[in-house]
C-alpha cells in the first residue's frame, strides 16, 4: 500500500505547475500545514509525547495532537512509535528499521514499502508500543486502518472547505471548484509529500550531514537545514543525546520552534511534566 500511496502522491505533483489550481491560499497551506499537521502532530505528539514521555498533556488535548499527526499520512500513532522506539534501540546497527548506513535511499525511504515482516508483527506492538495501545483510543485507530480513512476524511474536508469559500466570494460554483481544487493539491497532496521527504530526512540526512554537539554511539548529527525545515527535529545528535528530553535545539541559535509550543503550552497549563535537557551531559562543543 505505502509504495502504490507515494507514487500516486508523487505523480500529482506537476499539478502544481497548473496556473488554473494555484491560490496563495493554498501555498500558505504548504509551510502553515507543516506546522499544524507534523510539527504538532508528529513532533509534539508522536515523537516528543507519546514515544519518549517528554511531557504530558490532558487526554483530549493529546488524542486531538495525534490526530493531526495521522493527517500527515506517516503511520498511526502506535506503529510510528514502536518504529521509532527500535529505531532508538538499535539506532545505526542492523536491527535499526532505517539507518542510511544500509544506503542513504535506504534510509529516507525505502525502508517504508520493503517487505520487513519484523515492522508488520504483533511482537513489534507489544515490545514497543504496548503502552499506547492501552488507550482505546490508539486501538480504535489500528483497527480497520481507522488512521488511514481518517486521513481521507481531511483531504476530503479540505476540499469542502475550499468549495464553500470560493463560491462564498465569488458567487459561481466553478470559483468554488477552483478554490478547493486548490487548496486540496496545494494543502493536501504538495503539503503531504514535502512533510515526508523532510520527516525522512531525519532519518537519512540527519545520520549522514552536520556537525555533532555530543559523542553519542550512532552517527546521528545536526542539520540547520533539516531543523528548519521540520521546525526543530533537524537537531537530531541533541534528541540521541537526550532522548526523553523536549527541547531539541540545545545551543541558542538552534531554532526549535516544536519546543516554542510546549513552553506555550506548558505557560498556560495544557502541558506538564515537561522533560528539560540532562543536566548531566557534556557541554556541547564550540565546533
Amino acid at each position: 500500500m505505502y509504495l502504490v500511496i507515494f507514487i500516486l502522491f508523487h505523480l500529482a505533483l506537476p499539478l502544481a505547475f497548473v496556473p488554473w489550481l494555484f491560490s496563495w491560499t493554498g501555498l500558505i497551506m504548504v509551510p502553515l500545514g507543516n506546522y499544524i499537521f507534523t510539527s504538532i502532530g508528529i513532533g509534539l505528539c508522536y515523537h516528543r509525547a507519546l514515544t519518549h514521555r517528554g511531557l504530558n498533556m490532558p487526554k483530549w488535548l493529546e488524542h486531538f495532537t495525534a490526530l493531526l499527526g495521522v493527517c500527515s499520512l506517516q503511520d498511526s500513532p502506535a506503529r510510528w512509535v514502536a518504529i521509532h522506539r527500535k529505531h532508538h534501540q538499535y539506532s545505526d546497527t542492523q536491527p535499526d528499521p532505517h539507518s542510511p548506513l544500509a544506503g542513504f535511499f535506504w534510509g529516507h525511504m525505502q525502508w517504508l514499502y520493503d517487505e520487513n515482516p519484523s515492522l508488520s508483527s504483533l511482537d513489534l506492538y507489544d515490545r514497543y508500543a504496548r503502552d499506547i495501545l492501552r488507550d482505546p483510543f490508539y486501538y480504535a485507530l489500528e483497527k480497520r486502518l481507522m488512521w488511514f480513512w481518517t486521513y481521507v476524511i481531511h483531504a476530503i474536508l479540505f476540499f469542502l472547505a475550499g468549495l464553500g469559500i470560493g463560491y462564498a466570494t465569488t458567487g459561481e460554483w466553478m470559483g468554488g471548484v477552483q478554490f478547493g481544487a486548490s487548496l486540496f493539491v496545494w494543502g493536501v497532496i504538495i503539503r503531504t509529500v514535502y512533510t515526508w521527504h523532510v520527516t525522512w530526512a531525519v532519518n537519512s540526512v540527519a545520520h549522514v550531514f552536520g556537525y555533532r554537539n555530543y559523542p553519542t554511539d550512532d552517527s546521528s548529527r545536526n542539520h540547520w537545514l533539516v531543523a528548519l525545515a521540520t521546525n526543530g527535529e533537524g537537531w537530531h545528535n541533541n534528541h540521541h543525546a537526550d532522548q526523553r528530553s523536549a527541547a531539541h535545539g540545545h545551543r541558542w541559535w538552534e531554532l526549535d520552534v516544536t519546543w516554542l509550543t510546549i513552553r506555550a503550552l506548558e505557560k498556560v497549563g495544557l502541558a506538564w511534566d515537561v522533560v528539560r535537557p540532562s543536566a548531566k551531559l557534556t557541554k556541547p562543543s564550540s565546533s
